[in-house]
């Protein structure tokens, strides 16, 4: 099997203070805001490259991804590609593909050897910009 495309590169980093992240970011290192999703905000570090910063999600997280803190997000039109990919790979799979409605993503998490949590997704909503590349 031909492994699926990757088309951008998306990390989520957990913050406990949105607003001042968003201050640095935005105002000390000048990156620009992408997309604001309420609890997350996204910028552009170059051409297909993209940090997102969240609002700590509380319970929805296990003691392990809140230690950890990372999410590697990987846009992928192929979300269904990659979960067979990675099936096929004996990657561990934590959560199987599906439509996140809050964020309107579609996505499956899977970890690394390193226990890193690995999200593959791709958004539905048209405000992402890489929605009218597709």
């Amino acid at each position: 099997m031909d492994r699926p495309p990757i088309d951008q590169q998306l990390t989520f980093l957990v913050c406990r203070d949105l607003a001042q992240t968003a201050v640095f970011y935005e105002e000390v290192l000048g990156l620009p805001l992408i997309l604001d999703q309420g609890s997350c905000r996204i910028y552009q570090t170059a051409t297909g490259a993209f940090l997102g910063f969240c609002r700590q999600l509380g319970p929805q997280l296990t003691a392990r991804e809140q230690t950890a803190g990372i999410i590697l997000t990987l846009v992928s039109p192929d979300v269904d590609g990659w979960y067979h990919y990675l099936l096929d790979a004996g990657v561990t799979i934590e959560k199987p593909p599906t439509h996140n409605e809050k964020f309107n993503i579609y996505q499956l998490f899977a970890r690394d050897p390193s226990g890193y949590l690995l999200e593959i997704q791709t958004f539905l909503d048209p405000a992402w910009p890489a929605a009218t590349a597709r």
